[in-house]
């Protein structure tokens, strides 16, 4: 949901569970404090005032917030008990008025009427009172502390009773049932959890609290980890502004922030181990600067047997920076889920059945009225955290913007009449120069001139494959490139490769309209879960957080595969199990495969065995009858008899197989006509009178058989044909080498060893090492080859270092297809490792030492790449509107319905990045956003985004008298034309 705010040494709110006649633990004030401190915690009322990201929403609210929860919600548990216990009081007083009447009429005795004490007595029940109260209060704690977990509402349905709770699940009839602790919750990313953090130092009496806050922070944006050397540490704040009191209170106020050079010199080390010593250096500043009965309380010895000397202070600072990672999650239904749980809660937990047994109307009527008064309370609160939750929700569905769009195209499709600004862009020919070497590939060529410039027109044209990108020219040459190539047909179907950077999820979203039942193959190699790159969420909790992940990307993806597309998942053993019934209930309607690829030579030892495996989950269409066989690599062919044999192998079942083939000096140089069916040979060997041999399927018994390809087909094999000579008796056969296999559940081929054919070929590119464990590229390959046609859309959205697409070209480059690939990759080596590798593949083939071992195995290609703008961008640029002073003014309740649900959506409407204010220039719209701790403008590229969200498959690109005319087909398969 958001952001946790209980940490370390902070306070637990005590809650208490009564049934609805149970003395009160304590008085109503109490119950009512202990429930606006839960209140405080889940409308995140308890933290720094920070301006970015997922803290932005709350601020904006805060103090709304807190009016709301002090002066209109809680005093309206009170109120509704008035109300409640006021009609009750005035039927009872009415029917005891009416009953004193009758007797006096009567002349009967009031005072001894048994009648009088009952209702006198229940007269004196229906006042409100203390107990009702504390109830209530304590009821809507139990009910929001039961769900509500350090930031999340989790599906943790409990029936409590015989001393201890239980869980139940949703369920609807399932043979099999897979749940999760956050299934019905969008994942968003593992980040720092800037959490309120407190704590009491000293003892007794003298105790005094200290607060940790957090003066200045940001985040990486989507779900990208700190970049090697940019690593976020917590550093005490500059100045005065570290230690301050507020009242009785000390606050230390930190940064969150990477170091600079002169800290890093200071602080050496990385990991844990630095932030220990700049934990050292923030303790000795707090102590010097304190008072001295502060200093005393702050430095009394708390010790440890690793650290003896450890103080107060040093406990509490190592706590609040060594436990901040953590998980954040949006509800997709939070306001149905709670609803429903609160109908649950009520008649589970706090009506009494015992009441209903022993037939107490009174008590019944006790217990009604605190379930209307909870439910009357409940109700709001929900609403409330409903509208913030689903705003939450709605920017994190909302098509986010296209921020950059770049083309990089190989010479050969660029005009040459561009030339001559090509070779004057010193930015590209820097770049040449550092990704192909291009000074030393002229200089190997003997063109000494074009050595010593290697970037002239002459040496344009003779390397065809070097890779143009458009980011270093301007708009202009960048409008003129792509209204040349429009020439050369549409646009997108010239495209061969689309490279996103951004969170995937929010990719997949933006790709729903453009690539709706194209994609053939989906390949994908997420993150496994392991112990050195586990989810953090909750600890106990990541194998859901994880689920929910991936639930729903595949989700997200499974409108943009075609009828008979696949999906193949790379996993391994600590998530594998989970996997598969996750797949199983996402893809009923499909076959899904399990597949064990060996890929370490060596093992990584394990508990008990050494492990040298990962794994593949296979999902295939019901209406795809096999994959396509792998091919094997020709040093591995093992050959056969072309000749048929078993049943059915003989010539009358196949006429047109019965035929000779003719062989001269040991090879295969051609075919004779299908024979007629009354010649036979004498032998399966026959000399003929211009010295060649014609060699019939006939067997050693002289039985006539039939070739195991007919006349019409056997042409294409002739290559791979191999004649053998039997030693003995000099008869000669005809072999034909297996080339291919259908595909097995094991993989064992050396190829798929992902240190040599994975790390190794990145060192060979010259790609800095800064990916961890890629993939074989020949593992991809084959994967990819099985489940695609030539033409097929390839998509791989946790791309990595490019793996994918590196395959995609490989596959094309031999067997001549036109596939095409997506990749989404979020992570700073977008830019570092994955879109050099696929400039360098591209290139050239064959590399070695972080050179092109050969310019001639090139790929003519075009493929672009986006930016996108991520979720953290969304909330930095929200802008707040308040509505009109006195537009809501004497309508109180009119004033609390806009609060409590329609507040954030109406107040945010004109935000920019939410395209809610007017614009007059679209090349010329920005985005308010936050780098490096810093907000500046961004630009947006409106035309692009606007393409993918109408689906367009854009045929041409052209500016004409300065207006950018757009023209292809939607989603519809409509002509459309864009201005």
């Amino acid at each position: 949901m958001r952001p946790a705010l209980t940490g370390a040494g902070v306070a637990p709110i005590v809650l208490f569970m009564n049934s609805s006649d149970s003395t009160p633990a304590s008085n109503a004030a109490d119950n009512f404090d202990r429930l606006k401190a839960l209140l405080r915690e889940m409308f995140q009322l308890d933290r720094g005032d920070l301006d970015f990201g997922l803290y932005r929403i709350m601020n904006m609210k805060a103090e709304e917030i807190e009016t709301f929860l002090d002066r209109d919600l809680l005093p309206q548990a009170r109120a509704a008990l008035a109300d409640i216990a006021g009609d009750e009081h005035e039927r009872v007083r009415a029917e005891l008025d009416d009953t004193i009447r009758q007797l006096k009429a009567l002349a009967a005795s009031v005072d001894d009427n048994e009648k009088v004490r009952e209702l006198r007595a229940r007269l004196a029940a229906a006042r409100p009172d203390a107990e009702a109260e504390a109830d209530v209060y304590n009821h809507l704690a139990e009910f929001f502390g039961r769900y509500y977990d350090e930031g999340d509402f989790l599906s943790l349905r409990r029936y409590s009773g015989g001393g201890r709770s239980t869980y139940a699940i949703p369920y609807d009839g399932e043979e099999v049932k897979l749940h999760w602790a956050n299934a019905d919750q969008y994942y968003v990313k593992t980040t720092e959890n800037y959490a309120a953090y407190a704590f009491a130092a000293g003892e007794g009496g003298d105790a005094r609290r200290v607060r940790f806050e957090i003066a200045a922070a940001d985040n990486e944006k989507d779900n990208v980890k700190d970049a090697p050397g940019k690593q976020r540490r917590f550093v005490l704040a500059a100045g005065t502004a570290a230690v301050a009191r507020d009242g009785a209170d000390l606050i230390v106020r930190f940064e969150h922030r990477p170091l600079t050079n002169g800290e890093k010199k200071a602080w050496p080390g990385n990991g844990a181990r630095q932030q220990c010593r700049i934990n050292e250096a923030s303790e000795a500043r707090v102590l010097d600067v304190v008072e001295a009965a502060w200093r005393a309380m702050l430095a009394a010895p708390a010790p440890t047997e690793a650290t003896p000397d450890r103080t107060v202070l040093a406990r509490h600072i190592e706590r609040y920076t060594a436990k901040n990672s953590f998980d954040y999650f949006i509800h997709k239904d939070l306001g149905g889920f709670l609803r429903r749980e609160l109908d649950f809660y009520l008649k589970n937990e706090v009506l009494n059945l015992d009441d209903l047994a022993l037939g107490d109307t009174r008590r019944l009527r006790r217990t009604l009225a605190r379930m209307r008064a909870v439910r009357h309370v409940a109700e709001k609160i929900i609403a409330f955290l409903a509208q913030l939750e689903d705003f939450q929700k709605r920017l994190w569905l909302k098509k986010k913007f296209v921020l950059e769009t770049q083309w990089c195209v190989t010479l050969d499709r660029v005009s040459e009449a561009l030339y001559p600004e090509i070779v004057a862009n010193k930015a590209q020919r820097d770049e040449w120069a550092k990704l192909y070497a291009i000074d030393e590939i002229a200089a190997g060529a003997g063109d000494e001139s074009a050595a010593r410039a290697p970037a002239s027109a002459e040496f344009l044209k003779a390397n065809p494959y070097l890779v143009l990108d458009t980011c270093h020219f301007d708009a202009d040459f960048k409008d003129r490139l792509l209204a040349a190539l429009s020439d050369a047909g549409p646009l997108d179907q010239q495209t061969d490769g689309l490279l996103i950077h951004g969170e995937n999820f929010q990719a997949l979203n933006l790709l729903r309209a453009r690539y709706a039942g194209r994609v053939q193959c989906v390949y994908l190699d997420p993150p496994y879960n392991s112990p050195s790159s586990e989810i953090l969420y909750k600890n106990s909790f990541k194998h859901s957080s994880w689920m929910t992940l991936m639930e729903n990307r595949l989700r997200e993806s499974n409108g943009l595969m075609a009828i008979d597309g696949s999906l193949a998942i790379a996993i391994d053993k600590h998530e594998r199990e989970r996997l598969g019934p996750l797949l199983t209930g996402l893809y009923s309607d499909r076959k899904i495969f399990l597949v064990s690829v060996v890929h370490n030579k060596k093992g990584v030892q394990g508990d008990l065995l050494s492990i040298n495996n990962e794994f593949a989950y296979f999902v295939t269409s019901e209406k795809k009858k096999s994959l396509n066989p792998l091919k094997i690599p020709s040093e591995r062919w093992e050959y056969s008899n072309l000749r048929n044999w078993g049943s059915e192998s003989l010539r009358t079942d196949a006429r047109n197989c019965f035929y000779p083939i003719f062989v001269e000096d040991g090879a295969v140089i051609g075919f004779g006509n299908v024979c007629d069916d009354d010649f036979h040979p004498p032998a399966s060997n026959v000399e003929m009178g211009d010295g060649t041999l014609a060699v019939y399927p006939i067997d050693k018994g002289g039985v006539e058989r039939k070739w195991r390809y007919a006349r019409d087909s056997v042409e294409s094999i002739k290559d791979l044909l191999k004649v053998r000579t039997d030693r003995k008796s000099g008869t000669v056969d005809i072999l034909k080498p297996q080339t291919d296999a259908q595909i097995k559940t094991v993989w064992d081929d050396k190829r798929y060893i992902a240190g040599d054919y994975g790390t190794r070929i990145l060192t060979d590119m010259g790609i800095p090492g800064e990916f961890d464990f890629p993939k074989s590229v020949h593992t991809v390959y084959d994967t990819v080859y099985s489940m695609t046609d030539a033409d097929g859309v390839v998509l791989d959205y946790f791309a990595g270092s490019g793996t994918t697409g590196h395959a995609v070209l490989e596959l094309n480059r031999e067997d001549g297809g036109n596939r095409r690939y997506v990749l989404v990759e979020m992570a700073e080596y977008f830019d570092t490792v994955l879109l050099p590798r696929i400039k360098k593949a591209v290139f050239s083939a064959d590399w070695s030492k972080g050179k092109p071992v050969s310019k001639d195995r090139g790929t003519t290609q075009l493929l672009k790449y986006v930016r996108l703008e991520s979720y953290e961008d969304t909330l930095d640029g929200l802008a707040l509107t308040p509505p009109r002073d006195g537009l809501l003014a004497g309508n109180a309740i009119a004033a609390e319905d806009y609060r409590l649900r329609y507040a954030l959506d109406s107040e945010t409407s004109d935000s920019p990045c939410l395209l809610g204010n007017a614009f007059a220039d679209p090349f010329s719209y920005t985005l308010s956003v936050v780098r490096d701790g810093n907000r500046r403008d961004v630009s947006a590229d409106l035309p692009e985004t606007f393409n993918y969200l109408i689906g367009l498959n854009v045929e041409s690109r052209r500016r004409i008298d300065g207006v950018l005319a757009i023209a292809g087909k939607n989603a519809e398969r409509q002509s459309c034309l864009v201005l």
